[in-house]
């Protein structure tokens, strides 16, 4: 398993606005500088994070992004998955009846790289933005 710059990059963006806005919209251009993040690949992550209610967009002047839900009920997870990053180590699709082999058998180590994906995806759904905001 390999984690993206996008599953990263979202966990920052999204930690950005946790820790400098404090509930103000901020643009995007300011979370790319502080982040040094492009700004078009943000654009790309924030409409899939609008899109799962993790954030919403402010109109106008003044306007941007805040959080849409408060700091510790957002858990890096639902970041995650947000952006479509795998959390898994297997070779095969979650509940495919397919298997790792392509004559649909499940290889060997497939229960211990299940077994470490479920464990990435329980520790990263026990930690709060709110958290990682307050470097706990």
């Amino acid at each position: 398993m390999r984690l993206s710059t996008k599953g990263r990059y979202a966990v920052m963006a999204m930690a950005d606005l946790g820790y400098y806005t404090h509930g103000h919209p901020t643009t995007l251009a300011d979370i790319a500088e502080r982040q040094g993040i492009s700004l078009s690949y943000l654009e790309q992550l924030f409409s899939k994070l609008r899109r799962s209610g993790l954030v919403r967009s402010v109109r106008g002047p003044g306007g941007g992004y805040v959080l849409a839900r408060p700091i510790e009920q957002i858990r890096v997870s639902d970041i995650m998955i947000a952006v479509d990053e795998p959390l898994q180590a297997t070779r095969c699709m979650p509940g495919s009846p397919k298997g790792c082999h392509h004559d649909r058998r499940r290889c060997l180590t497939h229960d211990l790289w299940k077994e470490l994906s479920d464990q990435i995806y329980l520790y990263l759904s026990s930690v709060s933005l709110g958290s990682v905001c307050e470097k706990k």
